[in-house]
């Protein structure tokens, strides 16, 4: 099955499913589900430990509980838009606004976690990046700049060309939207191949900013847009063969 140039992004063969990501669930400090749902052997010192840091214990919990929220909302559309295809929708999250709330805090504690103030700006991948990049910025007090298709932005830009399966895309940012060593995160909706992504860090790159890390909802493991990202740091709340 080859992947299309307007869809590459949002769909993959149908194959089992990983409800939630192991990466994000240690990225966030929970713990692996044990097998068949038992309760984990105890350890020692554990019921010590649960004493002294009853607020990392509920801290935990809480986003694990946020993590069940925002992966009941991901819809599984077969055959669309073409047959053969499993198309992930992110829909209900937005329409959702705790399963939207809690996308948007599990995202920003990570970033808080993985570079505390370091951060600069939040950058996000038209189109569907823009749904979710401006709210992360605005939870972690930092201002959002886009990443757009050529000819949508005005003033001077810069811009970079990018192979798709049937043809070429290009990205473009402002020329001014950054000064050389600011530090950026960029955000989507989804990684998939990871063509667009990987894009918006070399146009970033022009710019002489810093990508610190890109983050998605959403991961397709089975199209290996990590390995196209190469050294990049990324990071997804789910993710689906």
């Amino acid at each position: 099955m080859k992947y299309g140039t307007s869809y590459g992004r949002w769909w993959a063969p149908p194959t089992r499913t990983q409800t939630l990501s192991t990466l994000a669930r240690s990225r966030l400090g929970l713990p692996a589900p044990p097998p068949g749902g038992a309760p984990p052997p105890p350890r020692a010192g554990a019921e010590r430990t649960s004493r002294l840091l009853p607020s990392r214990r509920a801290d935990a919990e809480m986003a694990d509980s946020e993590l069940q929220l925002v992966a009941r909302r991901i819809r599984s559309f077969p055959d669309f838009p073409v047959p053969g295809v499993l198309f992930r929708d992110i829909s209900p999250v937005l329409k959702d606004p705790d399963s939207f709330r809690a996308s948007i805090s599990l995202l920003a504690n990570h970033l808080k976690k993985a570079h505390g103030g370091r951060i600069d700006y939040i950058a996000g991948l038209d189109s569907r990046g823009f749904l979710f990049g401006p709210s992360l910025a605005q939870e972690l007090g930092l201002g959002c700049i886009l990443i757009r298709k050529r000819g949508k932005l005005p003033g001077p830009t810069v811009c970079t060309s990018y192979t798709l399966e049937y043809g070429k895309a290009e990205l473009e940012i402002q020329r001014d939207a950054l000064e050389p060593g600011q530090k950026v995160v960029v955000v989507d909706d989804l990684l998939a191949t990871g063509g667009t992504m990987r894009a918006a860090c070399e146009l970033l790159g022009q710019l002489q900013a810093q990508v610190l890390e890109c983050v998605s909802l959403v991961e397709l493991t089975s199209l290996k847009g990590r390995e196209k990202l190469g050294a990049m740091p990324f990071f997804s709340l789910l993710q689906y063969e």
